[in-house]
């Protein structure tokens, strides 16, 4: 948000969540009992496959909204694609991938816009609905809250793996689809009014998001390490025996560090998992101990990959915010 600083900007009382909190998405409050939720979200190939590149590429912005326990009701494609080089057939299968993780979002297409560009993006921008009321946001942390995560970690040093050919099938089918779960259950549980507080994990890695939370909420976060889940072990060798670690996770570990206090059982390769830039990762709820069972067993309904809890909220401790044992 270092972009944005200084500019000037119209002050609107029904902008509900705006930038200033580095928040998943903003929500803008259009009658007293409803709210849109907007975001706009696209990056780059991560998988060669271009229909799978569509479903990823969508799955992940429409996160944002169900980062804000909104329920998107309609998406436009953003395409930018070297025409000259990449097929009609080709970006026809990108945009059948997005058209159809927006059609199991049961959210309209309603359109979009495309121009040539050197290289491919493709995302979309999401519009939701919410109650004012029961929106989520990450600034309503609350000491006591319980931290629940809803995919485990590791998409960035996978990724990375995958394109130096040391992935082997069956983890690169397990990687896309985890990438391709949409995070329906923050909807569900903003909708019941179980959690006010939340982020997705995507590229600022699992400690980026959440000191971006404790500092909204003006809180402190502990993290057990144990109960920290990988995709797979495969992730730890990954960073331990061949080095496999790309370098947005490296930079996310060297911005965390001075907000950051680990423990000494935390070993080099769990800091960077913690740290790794995840694409279309899972949501980190803080939930009040009174409704986690209920939270629980929406994520097993809605069958999210884990349900872990992996630490809890604190008071707020000076300038280091999180602490990992």
């Amino acid at each position: 948000m270092q972009v944005l600083h200084g500019l000037e900007q119209f002050e609107d009382m029904n902008l509900l969540v705006g930038s200033g909190t580095s928040d998943d998405a903003a929500i803008y409050r259009i009658a007293p009992d409803l709210a849109l939720v907007q975001t706009v979200d696209f990056f780059t190939p991560i998988v060669d496959d271009p229909y799978l590149y569509g479903q990823i590429a969508a799955t992940n912005s429409l996160s944002d909204v169900y980062a804000m326990g909104g329920r998107p009701i309609t998406a436009m494609n953003i395409v930018g694609m070297p025409a000259d080089i990449l097929s009609v057939e080709i970006i026809n299968q990108i945009l059948k991938g997005g058209a159809d993780k927006v059609k199991e979002a049961k959210c309209a297409l309603a359109g979009g816009h495309s121009i040539k560009n050197p290289e491919p993006i493709y995302g979309l921008s999401v519009t939701g609905l919410v109650h004012p009321d029961r929106m989520i946001t990450n600034a309503a942390a609350k000491a006591g809250d319980i931290l629940v995560l809803t995919k485990p970690l590791g998409t960035g040093i996978l990724t990375t793996g995958i394109k130096r050919g040391l992935v082997s099938d069956a983890l690169i089918d397990q990687v896309v689809d985890q990438m391709c779960r949409l995070n329906i259950p923050g909807q569900i549980m903003a909708e019941r009014g179980l959690v006010k507080c939340a982020t997705d994990v995507t590229g600022f890695g699992l400690l980026g998001h959440l000191i971006s939370l404790c500092r909204a909420s003006g809180v402190s976060a502990e993290l057990d390490s144990a109960a920290i889940p990988a995709i797979s072990p495969e992730v730890i060798r990954l960073i331990e025996e061949e080095g496999c670690v790309p370098g947005g996770t490296k930079q996310n570990l060297l911005t965390a560090g001075p907000n950051v206090r680990f423990g000494e059982r935390v070993s080099e390769a769990m800091k960077l998992l913690l740290a790794d830039a995840q694409t279309s990762g899972g949501l980190l709820c803080c939930v009040p101990g009174e409704h986690l069972d209920e939270v629980l067993a929406i994520c097993s309904d809605e069958k999210t990959l884990c349900k872990a809890v992996i630490g809890r909220i604190g008071e707020k401790k000076g300038e280091v915010l999180i602490s990992v044992n």
